[in-house]
């Protein structure tokens, strides 16, 4: 009897072992979890494009006295410890901070994800008829599955640029009444041709037609009488005509408003969790940790789901900008080294999602080092593919003080990597951020059905991310 004790004790001093996070949270922590969550979905379905995320995070912060870093600049106005600054680009990225106690020469601790999800977008010119239906044509943008996003109920966000310069902006099918589009599909009983084919062949690219209208114009002779109808209805609503859509920025995406999902409620579904889940979650720990010893940063970039691509993403040089702003606001003398030995004092917590363990396709996991649903929030030490390949891989030393500062304060979390070694892979922004010098391990929540129109994640896992994040801010 002896024995199995001690070999129990052994076991649990010297193994590794994961914990449900349900079992962990007090009941003052599973209602602070409720609130939480709640909140997140209400923002998430207000969100559902990188635009609509800067503006909303702007309506939250402009109450809570944050001001334009550009006027501050412009106005000389220096910046004291507790000030709090933002600075937004094309209206598709965003960073915020909070001025520390200690000088910007001490380093930064930054939380830095994406606000942009896969999605379709808008070809130049989309719109056409064919066989008395109007037709949008698409190109998808990011890493989907193609079969996902037919026959689901989608709606359009974007805006459009008007001849006269006014820009317009465009929501259709989020709200109750309102009609929403959707992608044809082949039926089973004529899909002979289409099971004959791989899964990322069945649905081509160029079949990713959105069904917009069907009712052709009355008392009208000729071709593209229902194109016509459309063209008419979005004139009287938005005083748009066809050659407007070479200036503008429409996403499809789907129409589906975030819910709980299981008859405990313990997951929520979604679209566009990647990455918004992390972004939000990494907005309510900057603004709850408040004044910190170190200046606190938090960047929302676009474009990673193509690569960080472009002035709004993670390889350009907005972060860098945004960081020697402020700098020059809170010294009197800056350089170009003082910059970038801020850099390299500065920690960032690459806030993505991690691929969740999914019990119907186990075979592309390797169990031992996969995140897990309502196992707490997951860190991962590399990302890439294959060989590590384009990888960004944090040192022991960082991996020592994050998973140290997780255990002091109680934080759930989990250690896991993206799948199978050979089975694929992916990236985050964390590569770009230490390019710059910055120490940066990647820290976010896991997820099953990632990149499809309905992801799932945990709540658990959501608010041990919220909290996560407020600890790093607040203690490190």
């Amino acid at each position: 009897m002896t024995e199995m004790k001690e070999m129990k004790e052994m076991k649990e001093n010297l193994f590794y072992k994961r914990t449900n996070a349900w079992d962990a949270l007090s009941d003052a922590q599973i209602k602070q979890s409720k609130v939480f969550n709640e909140d997140y979905k209400k923002f998430l379905d207000i969100s559902k494009t990188e635009r609509e995320f800067v503006f909303n995070t702007l309506d939250v912060i402009g109450k809570l006295g944050f001001i334009s870093l550009k006027d501050a600049y412009e106005n000389k106005q220096t910046l004291q410890p507790g000030d709090k600054v933002y600075l937004e680009s094309n209206s598709k990225t965003i960073a915020l901070a909070i001025i520390g106690k200690q000088p910007l020469t001490e380093g930064i601790n930054m939380v830095g994800s994406h606000i942009d999800s896969p999605r379709l977008d808008l070809k130049p010119l989309p719109l056409y008829e064919d066989n008395d239906l109007a037709m949008l044509k698409t190109h998808y943008y990011g890493g989907i599955k193609k079969f996902h996003w037919v026959a689901t109920p989608l709606s359009i966000h974007g805006v459009i640029i008007k001849k006269d310069g006014e820009k317009v902006e465009i929501n259709i099918g989020e709200e109750e009444n309102d009609p929403v589009f959707v992608i044809s599909d082949i039926l089973p009983h004529l899909a002979k041709d289409q099971y004959a084919k791989n899964l990322r062949e069945a649905i081509p690219a160029e079949n990713l037609n959105v069904i917009i209208g069907s009712v052709p114009i009355s008392d009208e002779d000729g071709a593209d009488k229902v194109k016509l109808t459309v063209m008419k209805l979005l004139n009287e609503k938005y005083g748009i005509v066809e050659k407007d859509f070479i200036n503008a920025e429409i996403e499809i995406v789907p129409s589906v408003k975030a819910k709980d999902v299981g008859i405990d409620r313990g997951l929520i579904g979604a679209y566009g969790h990647d990455d918004r889940i992390c972004s939000y979650t990494g907005l309510k720990a900057l603004l709850n940790a408040g004044l910190c010893s170190k200046t606190t940063l938090l960047y929302l970039s676009d474009k990673e789901e193509i690569g960080s691509v472009g002035n709004t993403g993670a390889q350009s040089d907005f972060l860098e900008y945004f960081v020697s702003l402020i700098y020059s606001l809170t010294t009197e003398k800056s350089n170009d080294l003082d910059i970038k030995d801020i850099m390299y004092k500065s920690v960032m917590l690459s806030g993505d999602v991690n691929a969740a363990f999914d019990p119907n396709h186990k075979g592309a996991f390797e169990s031992n080092n996969s995140t897990y649903l309502g196992r707490g929030v997951g860190i991962m030490k590399y990302t890439g593919s294959g060989g590590k390949g384009g990888a960004s891989d944090a040192s022991s030393e960082l991996m020592y003080k994050i998973t140290k500062l997780m255990d002091d304060n109680e934080i759930i979390w989990q250690i896991g990597e993206l799948g199978k070694v050979d089975q694929g892979g992916g990236g985050t922004i964390a590569k770009f951020a230490a390019k710059l010098g910055i120490e940066v391990v990647d820290v976010g929540i896991p997820l099953l059905n990632m990149h499809a129109p309905f992801e799932l994640a945990s709540k658990v896992d959501i608010y041990m991310c919220y909290l996560c994040f407020k600890v790093f801010f607040e203690s490190l």
